[in-house]
Formats: structure tokens, C-alpha cells, sequence
């Protein structure tokens, strides 16, 4: 059953954007959850503030703040990365379910990063997690949404992996080089990358709001991994530039310290199991229509 009144953290962000939009665009009432004079509610994770009255009557809650990960680990880097993604879930769940009624669904962000690195092995919900920082963060973020659970919401962890689209993410960082003829593999290039086009994405959400056939983890990637050296190859094609300038380990490693290991090093070969049993048809399977479509070429 389609939501009629769906409350959004992270609306600000281009998935945020594009998702509330696509609601708005089906009449559904959007209510957003921020720290800026725009939004409907104001909350406080760090100081455990939010209003729970102003969310009442709320079918369907969807979380997707947190800290990016797209920058150098310093400690204090670490923390807001571990803290913006449980504290503000924690107080999202235990705000909704006191709500009577309670939503029918909290659908919360998470991420493939829970696996950890782990080279050519197919990864589905049903693998065990990875032991490294990143793994650990989303372990504890997908715990945070229990009280929800406890309460009688079905919660969905939506794990992604990289999304593709022209306005954010990683994909408008990498074009500059690409279009110059300066991309190519990150190191030995054989780690598996496992994407999803940005509307694949934005229809996902919207199959965990309407369908109860999905709760708990589920991995919303494309079911065609690649590995980095078949995307930079990719990528180059569609552009129809060269992409033979290969970027070596220690120079990542320089650069972000322990974050390239965790994200640009790290292989993740995943399968959408659950997406794909609960018969979901992806616009976008391979890596190269979905560059096109995205890109405009």
C-alpha cells in the first residue's frame, strides 16, 4: 500500500532530493526532518531533540542523513562518521515508536560497506559481516533502528553501494579527469565494485515503502558488478576518451590514509537477493546503459 504521508531525513542530499520529489510527483505529503530554517521538523540528533508530535500521522518514514564518507579518516572524522549515522537513527526509532499509531515502515539507508573487503566472494543478505571500520559503523547502524522494530514497524536497512548520477556522489568527481583522458584503474583495478543507477535507487525506495515482502537488510545494487578496471573502461567508452593512466595504491593511500583501503581498494561483488525475489525489474542492469542513461549519451 503507497504511503500517503512520508517524513524524510536527508532530504537536502540529491538522493533526498530526488526522492521526495518523485513522492511529491505521486501526491504523496512530504514532510521533511532537518536542521535548516526549510524544514518541516527540526531535530538535534547529537542533543536528542525532535519532535514527535510534528510527526504524527506520518505512514512511512524514510532516514537518509549521515556524514559522508568521501573524506580523509582523521579520529574526529571516524567519530562523526559512527555518530551522525546512530544517534540520529537511534532517536528517529525511539521517537516513532511512541507515535500511536506507529509508521507502518522506517526504510533507513545503510550500506554494502558492511561486508568489509572481500574479494571475488558473492556477497548476499545473508553474509557475514566484515571486521573493519566501516563494517563495524553499519553493524551498529542497522542495530540503532531496533526500538522501531521492537515496536512494530517493518524496518528495511537499504545497503547500497555506488550510486551513478551527474549531481552527486562520486560520479561528477571522477568526470573532470575522464573527460581529459586521464582516467584509469585505482591500483591493480580487479576489486569488485557493485553500483545502482540513481533512479534503479529511487524506485527501490519506493518498492521497500509500498511492499511488505521486504524487511531487514536488503542489497539494492545492480545485479552486474564490475570490477574497477571494467568500469574505468567503461566509463572511458562512453565518454570516448582514453583511460590509461592508472592511479597506484601508496598514492591513494597518501592521500586518504585508511579511508582508500575501506572504499577504493576495498572489493565488494554483491548480489540484490532479496530485491530481486521480491520481483524487482531494474531499468538500468548494466554498467554501460546506465552511464548512458545518466550521463545523457
Amino acid at each position: 500500500m503507497t504511503p500517503r504521508r512520508v517524513a524524510i531525513t536527508g532530504a537536502s542530499g540529491f538522493l533526498g532530493g530526488t526522492l521526495a520529489a518523485a513522492l511529491r510527483g505521486d501526491g504523496v505529503e512530504v514532510v521533511t526532518i532537518g536542521r535548516g530554517a526549510r524544514s518541516d521538523v527540526w531535530w538535534d540528533p547529537a542533543a536528542g531533540r525532535l519532535d514527535a508530535g510534528r510527526l504524527a500521522g506520518a505512514d512511512a518514514v524514510i532516514h537518509l542523513a549521515g556524514a559522508t564518507i568521501g573524506r580523509r579518516w582523521t579520529r574526529a572524522r571516524k567519530r562523526e562518521i559512527r555518530e551522525s549515522r546512530t544517534l540520529g537513527t537511534r532517536l528517529l526509532a525511539q521517537t516513532i515508536a511512541r507515535l500511536a499509531p506507529v509508521p507502518r515502515v522506517l526504510v533507513s539507508a545503510s550500506a554494502i560497506g558492511y561486508y568489509g573487503d572481500r574479494g571475488d566472494e558473492w556477497l548476499t543478505e545473508e553474509s557475514t559481516p566484515g571486521d573493519d571500520f566501516l563494517a563495524e559503523v553499519t553493524r551498529e547502524w542497522e542495530r540503532a533502528a531496533d526500538p522501531a522494530r521492537a515496536a512494530g514497524v517493518r524496518v528495511v536497512h537499504v545497503r547500497t553501494g555506488l550510486v551513478l548520477s551527474p549531481s552527486g556522489g562520486a560520479l561528477p568527481r571522477l568526470l573532470p579527469a575522464f573527460r581529459l583522458g586521464l582516467g584509469g584503474p585505482l591500483a591493480h583495478g580487479r576489486q569488485w565494485m557493485s553500483w545502482i543507477a540513481l533512479g534503479d535507487l529511487v524506485r527501490a525506495f519506493r518498492v521497500a515503502l509500498d511492499s511488505g515482502l521486504l524487511a531487514g537488510a536488503v542489497n539494492v545494487v545492480s545485479p552486474s558488478p564490475v570490477t574497477n578496471a571494467e568500469f574505468t573502461a567503461t566509463l572511458a567508452r562512453v565518454l570516448r576518451r582514453p583511460a590509461f593512466v592508472p592511479v597506484p595504491a601508496f598514492a591513494l593511500r597518501a592521500l586518504f590514509g585508511e579511508m582508500a583501503d575501506a572504499t577504493l581498494l576495498a572489493s565488494q561483488r554483491v548480489r540484490p537477493a532479496r530485491l530481486l525475489q521480491a520481483g524487482f525489474a531494474f531499468e538500468h542492469p548494466t554498467l554501460d546503459g546506465a552511464l548512458r542513461h545518466v550521463l545523457g549519451r
